[in-house]
């Protein structure tokens, strides 16, 4: 299937060599998109080169750095506007590891939502400190609570939607940022009847570059969460079970 895969970035001329080798060495016949914010450190201008010199790499600069939620958004409706079937989120920093992509691909499409879980069996964290490990563990428990999803890591960010899914979605109506932004996603997408599984990945911390979350960013999917779970008494429907399309 017509695949692209979509990285944003900000200052990581550090990092993104490494991740943009591992892609095309692991998943040589897909796109990569790389999103770029007008980083100051010239990763945008790095792209651009591997984009002139590989027909497999395309770059879409933005006007300055506005979050990865909108950056995604923009991703997403670069690939649909081009007829890509599945559209793939990957960090740049290396925390999504580019050996791990084929075993997203290997389900996309027979799923319209595959999400890289750090917290269903077989997926692990390396060098988390345990603070950081217990406050992923219970927000993605506050989620599944809050919101009645069937999702063990709605907060993961390596992800592969079909692209039937991104058009059913309003991704202009999406503003959150972060594990918000993921969390947003994936309950919307499950709401319009998507069907959803999960992968074990081993999530590694970034090796080079800063971390861009923040408290506030912890913060503002923390409120979304509880407003999102106290309107849901009142919305129709509710969420369906996930489960896999029959294929024909």
């Amino acid at each position: 299937m017509k695949t692209l895969v979509i990285i944003p970035t900000y200052n990581e001329r550090e990092s993104l060599p490494v991740q943009l080798a591992g892609v095309r060495k692991y998943a040589p016949d897909v796109d990569v998109l790389v999103v770029d914010d007008n980083s100051p450190d010239g990763t945008g201008e790095w792209a651009d080169a591997q984009a002139g010199a590989d027909a497999h790499v395309h770059v879409l600069h933005r006007a300055g750095k506005a979050g990865l939620g909108a950056a995604y958004r923009a991703g997403f409706a670069w690939g649909l506007e081009r007829d890509y079937e599945i559209l793939v989120e990957m960090d740049a920093d290396g925390s999504h590891q580019a050996r791990q992509l084929p075993d997203l691909l290997a389900k996309a499409g027979e799923w319209d939502l595959v999400i890289g879980s750090r917290w269903i069996p077989g997926g692990t964290v390396v060098n988390w400190p345990r603070s950081r490990k217990m406050l992923s563990v219970w927000a993605n428990r506050y989620v599944r609570v809050a919101l009645g999803i069937p999702v063990k890591d709605a907060t993961a960010g390596f992800r592969a939607y079909t692209a039937a899914t991104l058009r059913a979605i309003d991704l202009d109506g999406v503003d959150s940022q972060g594990y918000g932004f993921q969390v947003d996603m994936t309950l919307r997408a499950i709401r319009e009847g998507a069907t959803v599984t999960e992968v074990p990945i081993e999530f590694v911390e970034r090796a080079q570059g800063v971390s861009k979350m923040s408290g506030s960013i912890v913060r503002e999917a923390f409120l979304k969460v509880f407003l999102w779970g106290l309107a849901r008494p009142f919305r129709r429907g509710g969420v369906k079970k996930s489960r896999p399309r029959t294929r024909e």
